[in-house]
């Protein structure tokens, strides 16, 4: 059974669909997004089919792994393999990709090529998180620069351009880090050039030659998460994107940083990540207060929410910084639920845009009477943002300061003060998000416009912020859900180091 390649058609199937429908006769707006939502639910559907049939949670080994030649010249292999770090991201980026394909609705212009770019971002994504080959893993990394370029810069706001070259800028010029990085590794790493993740992973470097790669990977990784003072792209991007893009960057594309600091930085560079990880913890402790403190000034509602989602990355940073059992798992909670709740929250403030057409703060106001629905949805996912005990959020953080109070590699002075400083950062949380939800709903500001209505949220909508908000909720009640698919391959990446 595990011979059928499932991971290769799993990859291969959204962009190969959606490139028949640019080939197709044009039927109208409404049969390409529902082709491409039925798209999205197949392959969402053939995801869990092949993971539930094949996937063993014990086994903390590379399943359903697949290995074929491809280039000859260049030693180059189509390897393809998951594990507990990866499958979650892979549901993970089906559930979100499937909302975001329904989120895309209200789209007309162009609506052929705009489903057939989130169908190719689809693909480059599940193609990153289950790629066994460093240079495949650099291919599939660029594939998604591409897709979000376009989206941007053709479906954007008013500052579109800026908004996508600034991103292209900073993304492309970070993937030249991680070029040279994979380059470096596979030729330089061993007496033997390979490509394959399984054998570097076994390698020792020189402690400089470590150091070397362990800094371009991180720079290329810190764009993408995004660590400070590297982060300025993304609220920009998020001001203009189309709400459906939002979800897209906000749930799986800053993820992908994540997965990259565990998934070659952590693994593959022990030694080095050791000597780094204390800097990591300072900088993702500034993170967190300082992105909760710039929220606090945005007058953008969406830009309030770019930051907020910086803040958060903040506890990630920490989690992979901690070296240890709780904290690593934490990191990784911490990737699933915040990936749900950034969505969320993109997709209703995409939703609250379309009906009022305004996007700063202070000229909303009072929209509570008119759009309850909105208004509760709206306020439950930033209770699940701001770590509610119950909302997936909370258990998250929670874990990451079990993780430090548990980690042997810092001093108890310093744990005591990185926990102190991260705590005025969940103090911080509740107030840019409390001052939003004030300035958006409550008042009188929006009722006393004369011919001032709209309607609330239709079905799809409603369906649609449900969906995000279960899963929320289920891995708040029961964490283990999603701990219990990478427990086994933490404790395998933990065995590299001394602390843990």
């Amino acid at each position: 059974m595990n011979d059928f390649p499932w991971l290769t058609i799993i990859v291969a199937f959204p962009i190969s669909a959606g490139s028949l429908m640019l080939f197709l006769p044009h039927r109208g707006n409404k049969v390409n997004k529902w082709y491409t939502i039925c798209i999205c639910i197949l392959e969402l559907l053939l995801t869990t089919y092949a993971f539930c049939y094949n996937f063993k949670m014990d086994d903390p080994l590379i399943q359903l792994s697949e290995d074929y030649k491809w280039i000859n010249f260049f030693d180059f292999y189509w390897r393809m393999g998951i594990d507990g770090l990866s499958i979650g991201t892979i549901l993970l980026t089906g559930f979100i990709t499937t909302l975001a394909t329904l989120a895309a609705f209200p789209v007309t212009r162009d609506s052929r090529l705009f489903h057939f770019l989130m169908l190719s971002m689809y693909s480059g994504q599940i193609g990153l998180f289950s790629s066994r080959d460093l240079l495949l893993f650099f291919i599939m990394w660029e594939l998604e620069l591409i897709p979000v370029y376009l989206l941007l810069s053709m479906w954007g706001g008013k500052k579109r351009l800026y908004s996508a070259t600034k991103f292209i800028l900073y993304t492309a010029g970070s993937s030249i880090f991680l070029l040279i990085g994979v380059l470096g590794i596979s030729l330089y790493g061993s007496n033997e050039p390979t490509l394959n993740l399984e054998l570097l992973a076994n390698q020792s470097y020189p402690v400089t030659l470590e150091i070397l790669f362990y800094i371009g990977f991180l720079i290329a990784f810190a764009v993408k998460l995004p660590i400070i003072p590297l982060h300025t792209w993304l609220p920009d991007t998020h001001g203009e994107a189309h709400y459906s893009t939002c979800m897209l960057l906000a749930g799986i594309l800053l993820k992908m940083g994540a997965y990259g600091l565990v998934r070659i930085n952590m693994e593959l560079l022990p030694h080095a990540h050791s000597m780094f990880s204390p800097w990591l913890m300072v900088v993702g402790t500034i993170q967190i207060i300082y992105a909760a403190l710039t929220s606090l000034g945005q007058r953008n509602l969406k830009k309030r929410i770019a930051y907020s989602s910086v803040s958060h990355m903040g506890f990630i940073i920490i989690g992979i910084s901690s070296i240890t059992d709780p904290g690593l798992n934490g990191a990784i909670l911490q990737i699933i639920s915040h990936g749900f709740i950034g969505a969320a929250l993109f997709f209703l403030a995409g939703t609250s845009y379309d009906r009022i057409r305004l996007v700063y703060l202070d000229e909303m106001g009072g929209m509570a009477i008119s759009i309850p629905k909105i208004f509760t949805m709206f306020t439950i996912l930033s209770m699940a943002s701001l770590a509610l005990p119950g909302m997936s959020g909370f258990i998250a953080e929670l874990i990451v300061f079990f993780g430090i109070i548990t980690s042997q590699k810092y001093f108890l002075i310093s744990k005591i003060f990185i926990i102190f400083v991260m705590a005025i950062g969940m103090i911080l949380t509740p107030i840019y998000l409390l001052s939003m939800l004030r300035q958006m709903f409550y008042g009188y500001k929006l009722i006393n416009v004369k011919n001032f209505s709209f309607f609330d949220s239709g079905p799809r909508e409603l369906f649609l912020s449900i969906s995000i908000l279960l899963p929320i909720i289920g891995i708040g009640i029961y964490p283990d859900f999603v701990l219990s698919l990478a427990s086994d391959k933490v404790e395998s990446i933990l065995s590299n180091y001394f602390y843990g």
